[in-house]
């Protein structure tokens, strides 16, 4: 029997996520809702429904798990205990400073509903989170180093087009190079935030609007670029199509540790992704951890869940049989 996945998209109906779900062997996608005209979204598989978020309680003996694709700084704080009340769902919120708040609200409303809800899962946080776990745990006398990009992040992008006066935007998130190659190389520094990250920003703005406040609040906007070096670059709407339609993202997660008696060895863990596509890639993650919850609930477990809370098994469509054999 396969997965019942269904979609609920706030602005971004999640791109690629059908196609990401016809590759898996046991789930089916079988409804896409939004809060805009349905007739005016298009997706990808031929056959899937389109609807409004009105008729979501027709739905709840239909769907095994919800993927949640909003806005992750404004929309998934209020979409995922919604909806938890309703579906076991999965979500993306990438806002890191606020997930203890978040997880509170989604475990509240998940346990009172007996449901699952698994949130920050993409891959910052999401892969990343895990790696950071491993390899702490493996080199606990050591130093942790994160970078980002060079790419689009989604949520930073989101945030800019949230502001009064702003058609479109992208920022793209840049590694300091030589903080990068400081860690690679085991020399273990002490960076500020600012010193591991630039932020560039392109903003299409509506006629008439404000340029220097907005490049003000961009740069003030406090977890996204308060604590960076931010460009903004105001460009044409001609400039931004031609230019600033990729996606690709990527980054490095590194722990700089020492054993020995006398803390003689050093050693480094890096893992690292490149993105063609960051969206399609966060979507592989949000469906095999849709897979996961739905296992977890069908065992009995309610309440919200993290990527850490999540035994790796529960990811693979694979039995676990399969998975000693092919993968220990």
């Amino acid at each position: 029997m396969s997965i019942r996945l269904g979609i609920i998209g706030y602005g971004n109906l999640g791109k690629g996520v059908e196609v990401v779900v016809k590759d898996a062997p046991d789930m089916d996608l079988v409804a896409v809702f939004t809060r805009r005209d349905p007739s005016t979204v298009k997706i990808q598989t031929a056959g899937v429904p389109v609807l409004n978020v009105s008729e979501l309680t027709n739905w709840t003996d239909k769907i095994d798990v919800m993927i949640l694709c909003g806005g992750s700084a404004t929309d998934l704080p209020t979409m995922t205990p919604e909806y938890a009340k309703l579906f076991n769902v999965v979500d993306s919120f990438d806002t890191h400073a606020r997930i203890p708040e978040h997880f509170a609200n989604v475990d509240k409303a998940a346990k009172e509903a007996n449901k699952i809800g698994v949130i920050s899962c993409g891959w910052d946080p999401g892969m990343f989170s895990l790696m950071r776990v491993y390899a702490n745990s493996i080199l606990p006398d050591g130093n942790d180093y994160t970078f980002w990009g060079k790419g689009v992040s989604q949520g930073h992008s989101d945030a800019i087009r949230r502001i009064e006066g702003v058609i479109n935007a992208k920022q793209y998130t840049v590694p300091v190079e030589s903080a990068l190659e400081a860690v690679r190389n085991g020399e273990n520094p002490e960076l500020t935030t600012r010193q591991k990250h630039t932020r560039e920003c392109f903003v299409v703005l509506e006629e008439g609007a404000d340029a220097a406040k907005v490049e003000k609040e961009i740069k003030e906007m406090p977890n996204y670029f308060a604590d960076y070096d931010t460009t903004v670059n105001f460009i044409s709407e001609e400039e931004f199509n031609e230019k600033h339609q990729g996606l690709a993202h990527g980054g490095f997660v590194f722990r700089s540790g020492k054993t020995g008696a006398n803390k003689e060895h050093n050693h480094i863990i890096e893992y690292s992704l490149k993105l063609d596509s960051n969206p399609e890639f966060t979507t592989s993650v949000l469906v095999c951890v849709a897979r996961a919850a739905y296992r977890m609930h069908q065992e009995g477990q309610t309440g919200c869940k993290t990527i850490l809370d999540i035994p790796p098994t529960y990811f693979s469509p694979e039995s676990g049989e399969t998975l000693r054999a092919k993968m220990l």
